[in-house]
This record gives C-alpha cells, structure tokens and sequence, in this order.
C-alpha cells in the first residue's frame, strides 16, 4: 500500500540505498542534536501557548496537546503559524498520516499479503484499496505541496521566518542545486511532520495520564523543580541538567507507553542466522519495541510506572539513556533530538504550573483510570478524565505573563 499511496516518497520507506543517504544527509542537516537548538525559542513560545490553553480549558486537554504538537513541527519546519482550530496545514497532514497508519501492517488490506494484486483494475472483487490509496495520494500531494508554496511565496516577497525548509531552499538555490534535489528537500521536510506531530501527541498524552495515575510522582518532580529553578519562572532547556528526577520521568514515559509499540519495519539486507533460524535477505522484521522496554529481565514490573529506575543510588540518572522508543539502527528517528527536547521541555513546563490527579464523581470519589490504549501505528491513550488544576496563584501568572512574548 505505501507506494499506491504514494508515502513511498517518505525516505524512512526507501529500500533504494543511494537515495535513502541523501535524504537521511539532508534531513540531518538541521535536525541532529546541536542543530535544533536554533529552534528552542520556538518550541518554548509554542509550550507557553500550551500552558495558556490548558490554564483556560483545562478539559481539553488533549486538544490543546495535538495542536502543540502539530504547532511546533509547522513552525519549526515552514516558519508557519496554524491557526488555533480547523488549519487546513494540520487537517491535510493529520488525515494523510491516519490514512498511513490504517494501511502498513500485513493484514490492513489484502494487498500488503499479496503485491501483485496491485496490478488488478479497482473494479476487480478485493481490489477496493485502489480507492483508499488514490484519495490518500491526493491529500498527500497537498499536503506537500501547499507548505512549501508557502515558503517559497514568502522567500520571493523577501520574508519569510527562520524554518529549516527556508534554509534547505536557500542554500540548494545559492549552490546551484538540481530540480531533483529541490523535489527531494520538498519530500524530506513533509516527512518531518508524518514522523513528529502524532508520536510526539501520544507520548504526551500518556504522561498526562501517568501522572493522574502517580501523584506521588508529581510531588517529587515539582519539589525538584521547585528547589533548582525556583517559582519566579518557567523551566528552561538550561535547566535540564540539574533535574535528574525529571529527567527520570521523561525517560520512563516513553518506556512506559511507547508511542510506536512496532518500529518501522526493517529488511534484512544479507542472508543471516539467528539462534539457529535461517532467515533469507530481503525479510521483513518488525522491531518489537514494546517487548524491548516491557523486558522484566531489564526493566521489572514493567507495567509500573516507575522513574527510579533511571535514577543510581545518589540520586543520579543512570546511563540507560538509549530511548528504544525512537528505533534504532538505519531506520531510527531522525528527528528524534527534536522530539526529545519538545518532549522533556513539555513535561518540565507542565510540572512546574500544574497539578494532576483523577477526576472524582458526583459524590467525591476517584473516577479509577484504566491504562487502555489504541492498536495501530502509533498507540495513543483511549479516553480518559483527569482534573488539571494551576499550582497556585504565582503559577497561574507565570503562565499569563507569557503572553506578553
């Protein structure tokens, strides 16, 4: 299904090794770890509007997550602003990546089993995925294609905001770059928001829920934050060395609930051997992620929600730092340090301006939270209540005070 749709543009799918290099080559460009801290102002002026809506419609809450979510990638990536509800941006990205992550496994539609169905007209009996893979092809183009008019009408009227599609184009147009390279940088920025924006969601969302499920948790990340950074601001990516137990959590949540419990799935690109299974080149491996970080043997009770263990007997992170969550080998997230620093710099602003605990009914007794998630691509939280609430009065001005940046 991914080339009849047309994600096969997404170098993440790209079996042709040459051009996975240059895409990888680009893409790294501006998204490796000392890249992304140009864009630290924009994630954290992204965080503050967060907090503003959550402060507002507390409720609301997962909204207000995907829209950061969605909200920091556009800018970051094109330099663009969504609009607070209903941005065509975000619509035309959110439905292509539904529609991606409804078709990739084996058993989503016929054709995954059997290839050469392809081939068959739309009208022949099971050949209906022809129909979902052309819509999904049309919301794909636009989805391309719009954002990056975008830019380059801007980049023509001489303006445009700093964003790593206007220095992608900058640079190829100065050296004299190809229309190849031009379609590919084109290609390599719409995959930053396929691979950010649902993921970086559903991490953030699971958080919410462990901490409505662990208040003990909160009172120990908030007695931390509160000694380094104090109460007279917001945390800041400077912070983060001095907040190991925050550190902690951010590492356990993305243990914990793992947004894309099976990786992207991997080739073999020679015959190998495994425990005495023979497996052929070419075969396909689905990573188990979920199985990885759920291993007692490494992590014990692994359905507990527990920072301790990241943290040594002094208090300190320990080394496990290798986040299974963001893949590994060839087909890792290439996006993952922009994804890290989003993540941590959410959690921290949160802990520090809110309390989170369980809802109560009508009579005052806790709504129990059943820790149940979605199948698909990318596991988000199934619905559930929680009460977020303002610390306290000097957190609810902080929060207020951002507007004025």
């Amino acid at each position: 299904m991914i080339p009849l749709m047309g994600w096969d543009f997404n170098f993440t799918f790209l079996s042709h090794v040459e051009k996975w290099r240059q895409s990888r080559r680009i893409f790294h460009q501006h998204f490796r770890r000392d890249a992304i801290v140009a864009y630290r102002p924009i994630q954290l002026r992204k965080i503050h509007d967060l907090l503003r809506e959550m402060l507002s419609t507390p409720g609301d809450f997962v909204a207000h997550i995907k829209t950061l979510a969605s909200a920091i990638i556009m800018a970051t990536t094109y330099g663009y602003d969504i609009e607070p509800t209903n941005d065509r941006f975000v619509y035309l990205a959110e439905k292509s990546v539904e529609k991606l992550c409804d078709s990739v496994f084996p058993g989503a539609f016929v054709v995954n089993t059997l290839p050469f169905l392809r081939y068959l007209p739309s009208w022949f009996p099971g050949c209906g995925f022809h129909r979902f893979a052309r819509e999904t092809s049309e919301l794909l183009d636009e989805m391309k294609n719009a954002p990056f008019d975008f830019v380059r009408q801007h980049m023509r009227d001489g303006g445009g905001r700093l964003s790593v599609l206007g220095e992608l184009l900058e640079h190829n147009d100065t050296h004299g770059g190809s229309r190849e390279r031009e379609t590919m940088i084109k290609d390599v920025t719409a995959v930053a928001y396929a691979a950010a924006s649902d993921t970086t969601a559903a991490t953030l969302v699971s958080f919410i829920m462990a901490m409505a499920l662990n208040p003990e948790v909160v009172r120990k990340a908030q007695d931390e934050i509160d000694t380094v950074v104090g109460v007279g601001r917001l945390p800041g990516f400077e912070d983060r060395s001095a907040l190991p137990y925050c550190e902690a959590v951010f590492r356990e949540v993305l243990r914990w609930r793992p947004a894309v419990p099976l990786a992207v799935a991997h080739a073999t690109g020679e015959d190998d051997v495994y425990e005495g299974y023979f497996i052929p080149k070419g075969t396909m491996v689905l990573p188990n992620i979920w199985a990885m970080v759920h291993d007692e043997s490494t992590y014990p009770n692994p359905d507990q929600f527990n920072p301790e263990r990241f943290l040594n007997a002094d208090g300190q992170v320990t080394s496990d730092d290798h986040i299974l969550a963001f893949g590994f080998g060839r087909r890792a997230c290439v996006g993952r340090h922009a994804a890290d620093a989003t993540v941590w710099a959410t959690i921290v602003s949160i802990l520090s301006t809110f309390n989170i605990a369980k809802a109560k009914d009508e009579v005052g007794k806790e709504i129990e939270i059943e820790p149940e998630f979605t199948d698909g691509l990318v596991s988000h939280p199934k619905p559930f209540k929680c009460v977020i609430t303002p610390r306290n009065d000097a957190a609810r001005q902080l929060m207020e005070n951002t507007a004025d940046f």
